[in-house]
């Protein structure tokens, strides 16, 4: 019960952050990625704080080992990409296809992944702890959700908690 309004709270500030206006900011401030026409790019180990990348086509892509903290993907295709190891914490996967990634020991804690599809990733030793996420998801993912995140120590079935 807890974990449905905790959703549904970061759900309504995540709209009431879209529909502010967003202001200049120091050398801190979230950094756009222009990869629309992309296809397959290497971002292994790189340092991708807060970076955001909106419909960008970056099946097959590379970011294992790279910090994506608090990063935003919104309506991206990242089918097949490799996340393995990377911190997503606190990041945003919106309407994002996740379809067959390897999310192998990834750190996705308090992450948004509202309308994502994972259908085939390889989640084993990720850690979803309280990310949010479509019930419908969890319960696909639960079916194969196996290891311990080697970072956090968490299983990754307690994390989505699974039953």
């Amino acid at each position: 019960m807890w974990r449905v309004l905790f959703g549904f709270l970061l759900a309504v500030l995540f709209m009431i952050g879209l529909s502010q206006p967003v202001e200049a900011a120091s050398s801190g401030a979230i950094r756009a990625i222009d990869d629309f026409a992309a296809q397959t790019k290497d971002y292994s180990g790189q340092n991708l704080v807060r970076a955001e990348f909106s419909n960008a086509r970056l099946a097959g892509s590379d970011f294992h080992g790279a910090d994506l903290r608090g990063a935003v993907f919104s309506g991206s295709d990242l089918s097949k990409s490799n996340w393995k190891g990377v911190d997503f914490g606190d990041g945003i996967a919106y309407i994002s296809d996740l379809s067959g990634a390897d999310l192998s020991d990834a750190v996705m804690t308090s992450a948004m992944m509202i309308g994502s599809v994972f259908k085939g990733a390889n989640i084993t030793g990720a850690d979803f702890t309280y990310a949010v996420l479509d019930r419908s998801q969890v319960v696909e993912l639960c079916k194969t959700a196996s290891g311990v995140n080697p970072k956090t120590e968490i299983s990754t079935r307690e994390s989505l908690e699974c039953p």
